[in-house]
């Protein structure tokens, strides 16, 4: 994929990895259409992107909104007359064994984590099909591969991320459209501290969760960010970001059911409900 000069869709920029991916970009050379439902943070990710000498435009909107989502593309072809790249970033989590998570919260992440992500591939693959080269990239997560409890929620919006990107992908095989799903592990952003926690977890289990989550959050944005991008310049399925993915995914082929038992730290966090990502 040559990333210079293309145009890049990106949502969830306004903090994490999605502002590092778009800074990453766009030291390429790569034009970016940046959205967030943060009007302040994703300001601050336009503000770096254009330092680096390349056209962004900033689109506040709420991917959980299908009206939003569909009157998207007319705004950012008025922009930039093309896109190359599509980044499903944007997401949220959401702590809690699933009889204590309501119905209502249930489905709030999966609007955002999944339903999103289809609509937004939606509206934008045809005008993906009409370039040379064209990429999308569905980023999962370290809980697209395995299933600690207290993550229903989650693990079921990023398994259906993996598999709705996996079999796209050998429907697109052959055409100018690639499609690569990424699996962050322990990344350093802020989704632990943003999770939203069901009403029945009780305070001081949610504090112990919430430290024992930060512990696991180690490696920099900015890092994972070039992780990324690296796979989407070399056309990669299926990106691994840190250690602690590529080993859970060797270990969870080998053992699909027990591998908790090789995972004990994990294990013992998966005994209560937590925003860990």
């Amino acid at each position: 994929m040559h990333i210079q000069h293309s145009v890049a869709v990106l949502t969830g920029a306004g903090s994490g990895i999605g502002r590092a991916v778009a800074q990453s970009l766009a030291r390429r050379g790569c034009h970016l259409a940046l959205i967030d439902i943060n009007a302040e943070g994703l300001a601050e990710t336009v503000r770096l992107a254009r330092a680096e000498g390349v056209t962004v435009s900033e689109h506040v909107l709420d991917v959980a909104s299908r009206d939003q989502i569909a009157a998207l593309p007319q705004a950012v072809l008025a922009e930039h007359h093309q896109v190359d790249i599509l980044i499903n970033n944007a997401g949220v989590a959401l702590g809690g064994h699933f009889h204590q998570v309501s119905e209502a919260d249930f489905d709030w992440l999966m609007a955002i984590n999944f339903e999103a992500v289809v609509r937004m591939t939606r509206v934008f693959l045809p005008f993906m099909q009409q370039r040379p080269q064209a990429r999308l990239v569905n980023v999962s997560s370290l809980f697209g591969l395995i299933t600690p409890a207290g993550q229903t929620a989650y693990c079921a919006s990023k398994f259906a991320v993996r598999g709705f990107s996996n079999a796209l992908r050998l429907e697109l095989q052959g055409s100018n459209v690639g499609v690569t799903v990424v699996h962050p592990g322990g990344i350093a952003t802020a989704i632990a501290t943003s999770a939203r926690l069901s009403a029945d977890i009780p305070q001081d289990i949610a504090a112990r969760n919430l430290k024992h989550a930060q512990k696991l959050l180690r490696m920099p944005p900015e890092r994972a960010a070039d992780i990324i991008v690296r796979g989407i310049e070399r056309d990669k399925p299926r990106v691994l970001v840190g250690n602690d993915a590529r080993i859970l995914s060797w270990i969870e082929r080998l053992l699909p059911v027990s591998y908790w038992r090789l995972v004990p730290g994990l294990a013992k966090q998966s005994e209560r409900p937590t925003g860990n990502a």
